[in-house]
């Protein structure tokens, strides 16, 4: 049977809180009974009432979440192609700010630190505060990269480092690098694809991608875009309704993801104020409101995309997660000895130690100081060999990826760098950066006298200050110039 052909004057007129329709990818909605339902607040639908939506819902929802969440009957028909109005051909603001920014060819960038500089000069504001936001006052933020610097190597020397070999197992499967993806969110913010091309470029080089429960692109997506014997793991966020989170589960497990990494530091998610402050400005007070809609200024895209998660998440949890799956499970988010200790007792596959990239608590330790801590408790209760251990958060160079492993990491994830290479350059950037990542630790690793990862050890990192924050750590010229500065309400307006 036909669909019902909708003409977007007729789309046009339903434009209020009480009957309000929007065009999603070619079809018409009338989404005024969902609006009260919506996890992003009514705000960002009225904004789109009786216009086409597309472009405002494509870089936060996946393309089939319509399909699984929206009732069917709030699907009203195809719009009118022939009755759709030209766009402009003027372009944006923002299009013109990408345009007038002349990037630097790939060839010349050099460093994790190049593709953060580009993507700061030439992404979109909201895009670029999603990315970039840390907690709070950020410190945590900027301590995940400073604390490297309180760790110095012990190279060996007289040592046949002809041949390299970065190359590791995780979780039972192999890796050319001990690097992986991490889960990141909303992919579709930096790139059109989304998350995507980060699956693309993890397959030609060969690394594992982490894929995460709020990407931009659904499960399947990224599934059908793996190469072949591409090894991909599911980061989760538990939904209070413990049935949905065992539909996801299962659906990943379906499809041969091959690990589950259960997040464990987001009870709620911490104040990001550059996402927040860009929230405030893209919805402004309006005083003609009728009073009745309690609008929360303290969201940004983060809390806005993530009402659902289960602040009741405990131990008792893990197993339950057992007893619906048999992928390997990892806790994503130890912050503490003790912790990791009560992870390797429950039985889990591994742990990521983590502090979810400076963006929840505000002051915790950073990623390298707490791995420290935990591979001694795991020692001294004679559970080293119970579980694999990964880190994350602040990773920007082969040495820091060096000083991981020496201190007992099994692996390495990294987030926004990978987002900001994908932001800027698409899927060259990502591989390019897991060239420059590969020749870095090929490097260090030559140097150290180490040629294979099974070399590496302890000894070879002075980690005496690491858990000292008396005095500055070296200064690190490239980051403080990446780094933007957070400014208050006076000063963002100046």
């Amino acid at each position: 049977m036909p669909h019902r052909l909708i003409s977007f004057a007729d789309v046009a007129k339903h434009n209020t809180k009480e009957d309000c329709w929007c065009i999603i990818h070619g079809k018409v909605y009338n989404l005024g009974p969902f609006l009260n339902e919506h996890p992003g607040g009514v705000g960002p639908i009225l904004k789109q009432a009786g216009k086409d939506a597309t472009e405002a819902f494509e870089p936060i929802h996946p393309k089939d979440i319509i399909d699984r969440f929206l009732p069917k009957e709030l699907y009203l028909g195809d719009v009118d192609p022939t009755t759709v109005p030209e766009k402009s051909v003027e372009e944006s603001p923002d299009a013109k700010a990408l345009n007038m920014t002349k990037k630097p060819s790939l060839s010349a960038i050099l460093n994790a630190f190049d593709f953060e500089s580009v993507a700061r000069r030439t992404m979109k504001p909201e895009g670029w505060a999603y990315y970039s936001s840390g907690a709070d006052d950020e410190l945590t933020l900027q301590e995940n990269h400073a604390a490297f610097h309180r760790i110095w190597l012990r190279p060996r020397v007289l040592v046949n480092v002809r041949t390299v070999d970065t190359s590791t197992t995780m979780l039972g499967t192999r890796s050319s690098l001990p690097l992986y993806i991490s889960a990141t969110a909303l992919g579709k913010l930096g790139h059109r694809e989304g998350e995507v091309v980060l699956t693309r470029a993890a397959g030609t080089r060969q690394i594992v991608q982490m894929m995460p429960t709020l990407a931009s692109c659904s499960l399947d997506e990224m599934v059908a875009a793996r190469a072949t014997g591409q090894t991909q793991w599911f980061q989760l966020y538990v939904n209070s309704d413990r049935k949905i989170t065992e539909r996801l589960v299962r659906h990943a497990e379906s499809k041969g993801v091959k690990g589950l990494f259960i997040t464990v530091d987001a009870p709620q998610l911490g104040r990001r104020e550059k996402d927040m402050r860009t929230k405030f400005v893209d919805d402004a007070p309006d005083v003609q409101r009728d009073g009745k809609e309690s609008i929360n200024r303290n969201e940004g895209a983060a809390r806005a995309i993530s009402s659902f998660i289960d602040p009741g998440l405990c131990w008792d949890d893990i197993e339950w997660f057992k007893s619906i799956t048999k992928m390997p499970i990892v806790l994503k988010g130890i912050q503490r000895g003790e912790d990791a200790v009560l992870a390797a007792k429950a039985g889990v596959a591994g742990i990521v130690v983590s502090n979810h990239g400076g963006r929840q608590l505000d002051t915790a330790r950073s990623g390298i100081e707490i791995l420290e801590e935990v591979m001694t408790y795991l020692k001294e209760a004679g559970l080293t060999d119970r579980l694999e251990v990964y880190v994350d958060g602040g990773f920007r160079r082969g040495t820091d990826i060096f000083k991981a492993l020496a201190l007992g990491a099994k692996g390495v994830g990294l987030g926004r760098p990978f987002l900001y290479a994908m932001s800027t350059y698409g899927q060259p950037g990502v591989e390019r950066l897991i060239d420059l990542l590969r020749d870095e630790l090929e490097m260090v690793m030559r140097l150290m006298g180490t040629p294979s990862i099974k070399d590496i050890s302890k000894d070879m990192a002075v980690v005496k200050n690491l858990s000292s924050h008396v005095g500055q750590a070296p200064a690190d010229s490239l980051y403080r110039q990446v780094y933007e500065r957070q400014s208050t309400i006076i000063g963002s307006k100046l």
